[in-house]
């Protein structure tokens, strides 16, 4: 059976009242005199042309809402620059050799960095990947650490039931949240609170589906939710991703009537990254 698929949903300028310009006390103490640490922005990865332009746009989202902050894009398979590769850019004492214009900065040190894992739970490559990239790297380095994935967040629930909304779900639909999977417990843990958070916005019954390394499968999730339908009623598969690629073409081909289109770019979850780099930066601020 094909799946209705839903246009993308158009990019949007980020809320102001979201995600404030002022950099806020936490980051000021938290990088170089002046600086904020750099924003790392670490995402998976996809050789999905139009994945990375929808990545790349909610960065570039971030970086209008916070035009102070030196954002950079990272990945942790797939797609270069690595992580690693991109903090040690930054915190390495080569980084502070020289400036702009190609002289030596006066009294310029490595700065600090801050690596938000544009994931939606703490799987694998945010325990293993982004936890490895914040080492610390030894005497005369600059500081590093790792804000928490995007999701579990009640505001990913609300752009979800939107998506669903957008979708046109029916009273009588039955509801599929498709996860990416990880072998680490505590992803699929993340996502089912998303889940349990949904079931409070929405009447429709909702359950939960796996692209990878977590059960049941999402063709499994869909084939089980259909047995139990009401008559006339849809399986529409909620797209629990970020951006079209690998597994948003296997939830394509999940055998659900409808898919919902991925959740980027959104100004919630512009709001989302800079929480998430927030609370990492206040935890490299210096002793009171």
């Amino acid at each position: 059976m094909s799946a209705e698929i839903l246009a993308f949903p158009s990019g949007a300028s980020p809320d102001p009242s979201g995600a404030s310009s002022d950099p806020g006390p936490e980051a000021a103490d938290a990088g170089l005199p002046g600086a904020a640490p750099v924003l790392v922005g670490c995402s998976h990865g996809t050789s999905d042309l139009t994945g990375r332009d929808v990545i790349r746009a909610l960065l570039d989202d971030v970086r209008a809402a916070r035009p102070d902050l030196d954002v950079r894009e990272a990945f942790v398979d797939v797609q270069q620059p690595e992580v690693a590769d991109v903090v040690t850019s930054v915190v390495a004492p080569s980084a502070a050799t020289d400036d702009p214009a190609g002289s030596v900065a006066d009294g310029a040190r490595p700065g600090d960095a801050v690596v938000v894992p544009l994931l939606l739970s703490g799987g694998f490559h945010v325990s293993v990947d982004v936890a490895a990239a914040v080492e610390d790297r030894g005497p005369g380095t600059g500081r590093a650490a790792a804000g928490s994935p995007l999701g579990p967040d009640p505001r990913l629930a609300d752009l979800l039931a939107e998506r669903l909304a957008e979708a046109g779900v029916r009273p009588d639909d039955a509801v599929v949240v498709a996860a990416a999977g990880s072998s680490r417990p505590g992803a699929a843990r993340d996502v089912e609170e998303l889940a349990a958070r949904l079931r409070e916005r929405v009447p429709q019954p909702v359950t939960v589906g796996y692209g990878a390394m977590a059960t049941p499968s999402v063709p499994d999730a869909v084939a089980a939710a259909r047995a139990d339908l009401a008559p006339g009623g849809r399986v529409v598969v909620a797209a629990y991703l970020l951006a079209p690629g690998f597994f948003y073409d296997r939830v394509l081909e999940a055998g659900g009537d409808v898919v919902t289109a991925p959740l980027a770019p959104d100004p919630r979850l512009t709001a989302i990254v800079l929480d998430r780099y927030t609370a990492a930066a206040a935890t490299l601020a210096p002793p009171r």
